[in-house]
């Protein structure tokens, strides 16, 4: 999710039931020597909070430079364990530094030694449980305060194709005994409630859910996962209602127009489904403006066509379970 959890975002997110929320992944190198890096790619404000700043690092050392300039701004700084992509396997990092734990190890204690800031990781599993619950268990040793675990496997990267294997997270969870967070098939908010239930997790995270339905904390679902008994509840709210809100944060916490491009992408889905010609005009738009896009989205709705998000109010007390994050 990396380029999609930034400022505008995860406040819209906040707006929206999420209690807590990451940063895009950084990385912890470039983080620390470019300051015109860090001033683009993390940005945050007194209301930005509780706030995970998301690392991903090979080397204690510079991990622990790039944590302390956060270190003011946020609640946990998070090392990313969990990458599972191309990228990470050639800078060596996220899910990749599976394979040297003596390295996981070393990372987690020398910033759970000098940081006065708690530190969290965010891991996927191995195939076998008892080699995730010794992951897990050492990262508990060397410091760590809140694991938060992806129920899949480094290869199980599909997360339409591979369900997220919950019984391993309360395994995990049953064998810890600081905070775990899951994460793994959250589509709406009854599965918020199913997963706290069958897990025992201390919260759980959402990511590509929240990219096309930045309000499902709150109880909102899209028309992919609208049951029957949703048919009377439709909220007057929609995708394109949303991506208004999200650009007027943007106007008031900027960020790079890439980022903005791609959630609106993301948000408008189902309406471009329908208007794909829209859709194009977006893409051949090669310098955005706020204009351009209030505009654009007039459009689509004047058109009609456009999706609306379906509320089940049997399912808006389960955030009060435990803690609902944006992991984006």
């Amino acid at each position: 999710m990396v380029d999609n959890s930034e400022l505008p975002f995860r406040m819209l997110c906040r707006r929206y039931g999420a209690t807590a929320a990451y940063t895009p992944m950084l990385h912890s190198r470039i983080f620390s020597e470019n300051e015109k890096h860090r001033s683009m790619e993390f940005t945050t404000c007194k209301e930005d909070r509780p706030l995970f700043v998301q690392f991903c690092a090979n080397d204690p050392d510079i991990l622990l430079q790039a944590a302390k300039i956060v270190e003011p701004y946020c609640d946990y700084v998070d090392i990313n364990f969990g990458c599972p992509q191309r990228i990470a396997r050639r800078g060596n990092y996220g899910a990749f530094l599976m394979d040297n734990l003596p390295l996981v190890k070393s990372l987690v204690q020398n910033l759970s030694a000098n940081l006065y800031v708690p530190v969290s990781c965010k891991i996927r599993i191995f195939p076998r449980l008892e080699d995730t619950l010794a992951y897990a268990k050492m990262l508990e040793e060397a410091g760590a305060s809140l694991v938060a675990v992806h129920g899949r496997t480094r290869d199980e990267k599909d997360g339409k194709k591979f369900r997220a294997d919950w019984d391993a997270i309360k395994a995990v969870k049953d064998a810890l005994r600081i905070p775990v967070l899951a994460n793994g098939n959250i589509r709406h908010l009854d599965d918020v409630k199913d997963c706290l239930e069958h897990t025992g997790a201390d919260g759980v995270l959402s990511a590509e859910t929240l990219l096309e339905n930045p309000a499902l904390f709150a109880g909102f679902r899209t028309k992919e996962w609208k049951e029957d008994g949703d048919e009377d509840e439709v909220s007057g709210l929609d995708q394109a209602d949303l991506v208004i809100e999200y650009l007027k944060l943007c106007e008031q916490y900027p960020v790079p127009w890439r980022m903005v491009r791609s959630h609106v992408h993301k948000m408008l889905g189902d309406w471009f489904k329908v208007h794909p010609e829209v859709r194009e005009e977006l893409n051949k738009q090669s310098k955005l403006t706020f204009e351009w896009l209030h505009d654009m989205v007039k459009r689509l709705k004047d058109l009609g066509g456009g999706i609306p998000l379906y509320r089940n109010k049997d399912a808006l007390q389960t955030t009060s379970n435990g803690l609902a994050a944006s992991n984006a």
